[in-house]
């Protein structure tokens, strides 16, 4: 299993569900479904530098809908850590 850097998002539009499409990691793009396959199989890692601390990616599960998402272990710091990286 390889830990990744993830840089930048890709984000779906300025709506308000905001759905992320991607991630750059490296000079490379990965799609959502991608990275969420890779986490939940146990093949890689993911983290995101925030507030100068290293803080992990998780999958979580929509209560309502099942669809699987993306988020980061709990910080203490209130934005949301994968909207508020740079654009792809």
């Amino acid at each position: 299993m390889a830990d990744h850097r993830i840089t930048h998002s890709r984000k779906d539009g300025a709506d308000t569900d905001r759905r992320l499409d991607g991630f750059q990691i490296g000079n490379d793009y990965f799609p959502i479904d991608r990275i969420i396959s890779w986490i939940r199989k146990g093949e890689h890692r993911f983290w995101v530098s925030a507030n100068g601390q290293s803080v992990w990616v998780e999958v979580r599960q929509h209560s309502q809908s099942g669809r699987h998402f993306l988020t980061t272990e709990g910080d203490g710091f209130p934005p949301n850590n994968l909207l508020n990286l740079p654009d792809c």
